[in-house]
């Protein structure tokens, strides 16, 4: 895009500040891999099966479009938000297979998933868990029910993820104020191409993965994608398996009428590993490679999605979009997730024999309009959906044993609690939208945009049939300015709203018939530049969360649970990639929160926890690539920092910071075939990945795989 003249004055000091930001970015990009504490979102990888000599032809992703953070396309140098995407070349460079471990290295995300809440809870800009940090999928995002999100688990079939900080709520609604987590999937195209993944490692593991697409007709493509692995982890009753199949036909009515119907199906066994026993601060060493769970335990999620989508491009200034899906999730736990473990006799005490089981499905359409008037830029639109859910448990989780440190056996499944139906929920959502960017000119973009959430809610006890409903509402909304120095250099400032529920919306129980939806704003303001020449890409974001009307305990009444405490959070979050050779580049970020509850009390005697750190959210985060290529072979090395987090909002108890080393070294064979030899956790860091309860889950140990990627 050309500037319009700028009186010379003007010129001069926007040219000034413009060198000066770009010497500021090559500085910072520079120091990120020298101090080992960096990550990426560059997109300019080469495809690891072309050899490419010069990448800088490539587009950064900055001048990328995003459908994650704007119902418009708005490139992500003007959006006036915090956006950074991993895309699926970069997940192959680095072999982040699984979904939380392509993510769990953007710029201020940590990963805090339990074989409890699914796999896939985070922490981002002071506020974790899946009621704060959202996950979706091409936009769609499951309902949250009783603290559980488990797909996507895995990142074959995605063409990339985008992560958008801060309050999503006028996007996604409710349950996104830390971020939002949106898996971008691969489209059916007309030209055919096709792609292989096979690969062998450590502890039995294996995967294989299938994509395909191509035309079928005239009018018709479609797209294929299938993959499946499976592990015999580190440790007793440590095997893991999981399968998709991802399809998708795609119907070309007509050069402006086109139709998507998308079918997936998948289903994962998670390791059935709850932790180790913690003494003194400290998991006990002998029983690190332990699982105590029983020979029959299990963990089962199998997920349905099916979608229908239309678009028409009425004109060069209208376009109409609906969508119908349909998703159901059927989730089955039946565990010993509670050990002790005693010196003195040398027992681990197993408690809390859980059967649980989740039946949810949702079902909703989302219609949506963009027209363009003069130099506005406006989407509007209505999602309606309505989802049910059925719990299933064994409630009261009776039921003990104990194992001796060696010797003895995990035994198996005995409780005397029967597992039955106990509830179904239903919620019917309503959401009205609208956004705009309005171009005051050449350097100028203004945008604006506001939803209203309507959630009508109603509850049954299944056992002694009584029923309850509610209904709730939540208005967000985000308005911000983006100034261009120049076609690189963007600087940006936006406040938006969102809101979060004090419970999975469709786990809300009576007791929560009387809290309305928590609600937070944010103020962010940042600088995105793109590098001359297509060397590289940095952002830098300061921002300034505070939320409000969180559950705290009635000063007078310390019995009873009312809204009325307080949460914040401020940081900073540096993130950039730099080609510093045709051999050489650096993909690294950082991430600084300060959070804190501002007014909180917790216990039956309403204990203060004001200025204490919300637990499971780190102080610091860090990641760094550095990738090395000369003729056919490429090494990459890959630090990862999690700082230390509290397990409590007592912040009586720690988990240590830790950092992890990764490598991958590959080799392209043709320009079809790639090899890869992956070493995760080269120095066989022993750390705590997250705590469930008084256990530690310990992160993996060093491993190796071997895998070929293929593409015809």
């Amino acid at each position: 895009m050309t500037a319009v003249p700028f009186p010379k004055n003007r010129l001069l000091a926007a040219q000034r500040l413009s060198s000066s930001l770009r010497l500021v970015g090559s500085s910072c990009v520079l120091c990120l891999p020298a101090l080992g504490i960096a990550v990426a979102h560059a997109q300019e990888a080469s495809l690891p099966e072309v050899l490419v000599s010069d990448q800088r032809s490539e587009p950064n992703a900055l001048q990328l479009p995003s459908t994650s953070a704007s119902k418009l396309a708005v490139p992500l140098q003007d959006l006036p938000a915090s956006v950074s995407s991993v895309s699926a070349v970069q997940v192959q460079e680095r072999a982040d297979y699984e979904v939380v471990d392509a993510v769990g290295r953007s710029v201020g995300l940590s990963a805090n998933g339990t074989p409890g809440n699914g796999g896939l809870s985070f922490s981002s800009r002071g506020f974790t868990g899946v009621n704060s940090v959202g996950v979706a999928e091409d936009g769609l995002s499951l309902g949250v029910a009783a603290g559980t999100v488990a797909y996507p688990n895995s990142s074959w079939g995605y063409e990339r993820f985008d992560v958008l900080r801060g309050p999503a709520s006028l996007m996604y609604g409710s349950g996104t104020m830390g971020a939002t987590v949106n898996a971008v999937r691969k489209e059916p195209s007309r030209t055919s191409s096709s792609e292989v993944l096979l690969g062998a490692g450590s502890h039995g593991t294996a995967r294989a993965g299938l994509g395909s697409t191509g035309a079928l007709s005239d009018s018709l493509s479609y797209r294929l994608d299938v993959y499946g692995d499976r592990s015999d982890g580190e440790r007793q009753l440590g095997n893991s398996d999981s399968k998709k199949i991802m399809s998708a036909i795609r119907w070309q009515a007509s050069s402006d009428l086109r139709l998507d119907l998308t079918a997936d199906v998948s289903d994962q066994r998670p390791e059935r590993y709850f932790g180790t026993p913690v003494v003194d601060g400290k998991p006990v060493a002998a029983l690190r490679d332990r699982n105590f769970n029983f020979l029959d335990s299990d963990i089962h999620y199998k997920d349905q999605r099916y979608k229908l989508k239309a678009e028409w491009n009425v004109s060069e200034a209208l376009v109409l979009r609906n969508e119908t899906y349909h998703m159901k999730a059927d989730r089955h736990w039946k565990n010993i997730e509670g050990y002790d473990y005693d010196a003195s006799t040398r027992m681990v005490h197993r408690y809390d024999y859980l059967e649980i089981g989740h039946d949810l499905e949702q079902s909703g359409n989302r219609l949506g309009a963009v027209f363009k008037p003069g130099q506005h830029e406006i989407a509007m639109g209505w999602d309606v959906s309505q989802a049910k859910f059925t719990a299933l448990n064994s409630s009261p989780y009776t039921g003990e044993s104990d194992v001796p440190l060696t010797g003895g056996t995990s035994g198996y499944w005995d409780s005397p609690d029967p597992y039955k139906p106990r509830m179904t929920s239903r919620i019917r959502q309503n959401a009205f939208y609208l956004e705009d960017a309005w171009k005051l000119g050449e350097q100028w973009l203004l945008m604006a945009g506001l939803r209203r959430d309507l959630y009508d809610f109603d509850r049954m006890d299944l056992l002694s049939q009584a029923r309850f409903d509610k209904t709730l509402g939540g208005t967000s909304w985000r308005l911000g300015l983006t100034h261009k120095l120049d076609q690189n250099t963007s600087l940006y400032a936006q406040v938006s709203t969102g809101h979060d529920p004090v419970n999975s919306l469709l786990s809300l129980t009576q007791s929560q018939t009387g809290f309305t939806l928590s609600k937070g704003r944010q103020v962010e303001v940042g600088i995105k530049q793109q590098l001359p020449n297509g060397q590289g890409e940095w952002t830098l974001a300061v921002f300034d969360i505070r939320k409000k009307d969180i559950i705290t305990r009635d000063p007078d009444r310390p019995a009873l649970s009312i809204q009325g405490g307080k949460q914040s959070s401020k940081g900073i979050e540096l993130a950039g990639s730099w080609r510093a050779t045709k051999a050489w580049r650096f993909e690294g970020n950082l991430g600084y929160a300060d959070a804190q509850f501002d007014e909180l009390l917790e216990g039956a005697t309403a204990i203060d926890r004001a200025g204490n750190q919300p637990a499971n959210v780190p102080r610091y985060t860090a990641n760094a690539w550095a990738h090395y290529q000369t003729g056919d072979w490429r090494a990459s090395l890959g630090l990862r920092h999690v700082a230390s987090r509290y397990t409590s909002n007592a912040n009586t108890a720690q988990l240590p910071a830790y950092t992890v080393a990764d490598a991958v070294l590959g080799w392209n064979l043709n320009r079809s075939t790639t090899l890869n030899l992956i070493g995760r956790n080269l120095t066989n860091k022993r750390y705590a990945a997250s705590s469930y309860g008084s256990q530690w889950l310990m992160g993996n140990a060093r491993s190796f795989e071997l895998m070929a990627h293929l593409r015809f």
